[in-house]
């Protein structure tokens, strides 16, 4: 039973991590890894848990969402602004090498953030 509390400490601490690059790496979904991470600490430990639940992290990028099923209206702003300046970055350098396969490959997934976030994650007023 230790081993299955162990590892889902570190599966939590790594989903954690990941997580936390996402804040500042758009490539990296926050959300989702910020979820495995409430899951995994929920199943090894009851203090990482609260612990977690109680961070500055928790509350400003997934307390909403997991509570109201919806974000904030800055926080998809500054999401969707943070995609799109570094998907536009890509796309620059990939259209000046003439890479136009990937280059319609980004523009689909970034048109697909752009679909998910006004579409469908609900917006909540502040």
């Amino acid at each position: 039973m230790k081993i299955k509390r162990a590892t889902f400490a570190v599966l939590g601490c790594i989903c954690l991590a990941l997580g936390t690059v996402g804040v500042f790496l758009p490539i990296l979904p926050t959300t989702p890894f910020y979820m495995l991470t409430v899951f995994f600490f929920a199943n090894s430990s009851e203090r990482l848990h609260t612990w977690f639940l109680s961070t500055e992290l928790y509350k400003k990028h997934l307390e909403s969402f997991v509570e109201k099923r919806g974000m904030l209206r800055s926080t998809k702003l500054s999401i969707l602004a943070a995609v799109t300046l570094l998907m536009g970055f890509g796309f620059f350098m990939m259209s000046r090498k003439g890479l136009w396969i990937p280059c319609g490959i980004l523009a689909a997934v970034w048109l697909i953030h752009i679909y998910y976030f006004v579409f469908r994650v609900k917006t909540i007023e502040s």
